[in-house]
């Protein structure tokens, strides 16, 4: 059986996708899994190892130069690529007009959201088969179900994302025990404040750990310097790679982060973990991965200092 994936971005959801290669692989063994994702975020699906091939899009850039000669180049090795193989089928469970579009490239049947259950309900008159979705689901929730009822199975099993991080060294990674703290987002309202961070910081330093801080951009790595400068037995992160990153989740006695695909990453990875909401609602796509994952705060109301210390101090046992 050969399945071809649909889930370009962004680096959460296509987290919460990961699920998905693990019921099927378990349903389907020897199954042949490709999947097509944004080019920046390729290293997340090529650490599931039920994985055969990632094949890289580039909506993102492909739109701000649309008329370049370039992007079409790009675009036709793209199609070229998807169109290698033929597929027993096509599942879309990104549920957008995009993802259907690059569904629609592929060859196999498509399957994906029906117009009631599609975020943007046109996509799915591109798909020969739509399936109903509750919309009052967790995106894992969600995938995996659109998954079982597109190949007819029970999405009833443990929930399983299935992926292995490389471990991960360095030489400015200080020796002993660490935790992680992610605190860039992408919006400015699902930020923490940095008083917040520091108390938490000093609480965890307190128990014997060391923090890490790490950043995208460089404002956001700025900030993350600025932070452990104050703490002091803190470190902030130079750039790195996505495998790199989930190297070093990996390897956490604890993650505490704001809503960022990180933060899904480091759940995803099995690692202790906590969720700091501000600015969005962790009901949908808060994180998932058991008793060691935890969502705390709401929009517009985030969570207390305290609250979080004691949290991450009941996570480390």
């Amino acid at each position: 059986m050969r399945i071809l994936l649909v889930k370009t971005s962004s680096l959460g959801d296509v987290v919460h996708n990961l699920p998905v290669v693990s019921d099927i692989a378990r349903h389907f063994p020897g199954a042949e899994i490709d999947w097509v994702v944004e080019e920046s975020i390729v290293e997340i699906p090529r650490l599931h190892p039920a994985v055969r091939r990632v094949i890289p899009v580039a909506v993102r850039r492909w739109r701000k130069t649309p008329f370049s000669a370039a992007t079409w180049r790009e675009i036709g090795a793209f199609r070229r690529a998807i169109r290698a193989d033929s597929y027993d089928a096509v599942l879309d469970s990104q549920g957008l007009l995009k993802s259907a579009l690059i569904a629609a490239q592929a060859r196999g049947q498509r399957i994906g959201h029906d117009r009631d259950s599609a975020r943007e309900p046109f996509a799915a008159r591109f798909h020969d088969r739509g399936i109903t979705v509750p919309r009052n689901l967790h995106a894992v929730e969600r995938n995996r179900l659109l998954a079982a009822q597109a190949f007819g199975y029970s999405a009833d099993q443990a929930l399983d994302y299935g992926i292995v991080a490389p471990p991960f060294s360095a030489g400015w990674l200080p020796a002993g025990d660490h935790a992680v703290l992610l605190t860039a987002t992408s919006r400015a309202d699902k930020e923490w404040p940095e008083d917040d961070w520091r108390g938490l910081g000093m609480a965890l330093i307190a128990t014997g750990l060391r923090c890490i801080l790490p950043g995208g951009s460089p404002a956001e790595r700025a900030r993350a310097a600025r932070l452990a400068t104050s703490l002091g037995r803190a470190m902030a992160a130079p750039a790195m790679n996505l495998t790199e990153l989930a190297g070093l989740l990996a390897g956490a006695k604890l993650v505490v982060g704001v809503d960022t695909g990180l933060v899904h990453l480091a759940a995803a990875l099995g690692r202790p973990t906590l969720a700091l909401y501000c600015g969005s609602d962790p009901a949908l796509t808060g994180v998932l991965a058991g008793p060691q994952a935890i969502n705390l705060g709401a929009p517009s109301a985030p969570p207390a200092a305290g609250a979080v210390v004691a949290k991450a101090l009941q996570l480390l046992g």
